[in-house]
C-alpha cells in the first residue's frame, strides 16, 4: 500500500490483479445488476488509492483492509440509492421492458439471491446474523453489536469468516 500511496502505477494494478474479482464478486451481489457492480468496483479501487497512506499492516490484514473500504462504500451506495428520490415525472410516459426481458432478468436476480441466501443459511448462527444485519439490514457493526450485546471486535471477527466463507462457497459453485 505504501506503493499504492506513492502513486506507483504498477502497484495500483498489482492491487487490482490481487483483490479486483473479490470486491467485483461482493459488489455484484450486493448491487441489482452487472454495470453498477462494475461502476462500484471502479469507485472502491479509486477510493482505495486515495486512501492508501491511512493503511496500518499493524491494524489489519491487505485482504481486510480492502473489503473494509468495500463494504462501507456498497453500503453507501445502497443507503443512497434507497434515499434518492426518483426523478421521472408521471407526466413522462415510462417506456417498459418488454415482458421476456423483465422476466429473464427478474429470474436471474431471484437465482441469484436464493444461491446467496443458501450461503448464507449455511453460516454459523453468529455470522449469519452479522452478515444478514449488515447487508440486508443496512446496519453498522457497531449498531448490530449493541443489539446482541457483543463486542466489536467479536462481530468484526464474525463477518470477516463469514465472508471468507461466503467466497469459497462461490467459488465452490463456479467451479462446479
Amino acid at each position: 500500500m505504501r506503493r499504492v500511496a506513492a502513486n506507483e502505477e504498477s502497484a495500483v494494478a498489482e492491487l487490482y490483479d490481487r483483490f479486483g474479482s473479490l470486491v467485483f464478486r461482493m459488489a455484484y451481489q450486493a448491487l441489482p445488476n452487472r454495470p453498477e457492480a462494475e461502476d462500484a468496483v471502479q469507485e472502491v479501487f479509486v477510493r482505495l488509492w486515495k486512501t492508501a497512506g491511512r493503511y496500518d499492516e499493524t491494524r489489519s490484514a491487505l485482504v481486510t483492509w480492502v473489503m473494509l473500504i468495500a463494504r462501507r462504500h456498497l453500503v453507501d451506495k445502497l443507503r443512497r440509492s434507497r434515499a434518492r428520490v426518483k426523478a421521472t415525472s408521471l407526466d413522462q410516459p415510462q417506456v417498459p421492458l418488454t415482458a421476456a426481458a423483465e422476466s429473464k432478468s427478474t429470474m436471474d436476480q431471484d437465482e441469484r439471491l436464493k444461491a446467496l441466501m443458501k450461503r448464507i443459511e449455511a453460516l454459523p448462527e453468529l455470522q449469519r446474523t452479522v452478515v444478514t444485519r449488515a447487508y440486508l439490514g443496512g446496519q453498522t457493526l457497531r449498531q448490530i453489536g449493541e443489539e446482541l450485546n457483543t463486542p466489536l471486535g467479536t462481530v468484526k471477527s464474525a463477518l470477516s469468516r463469514a465472508l471468507v466463507r461466503l467466497r469459497e462457497r462461490s467459488g465452490e459453485e463456479l467451479a462446479l
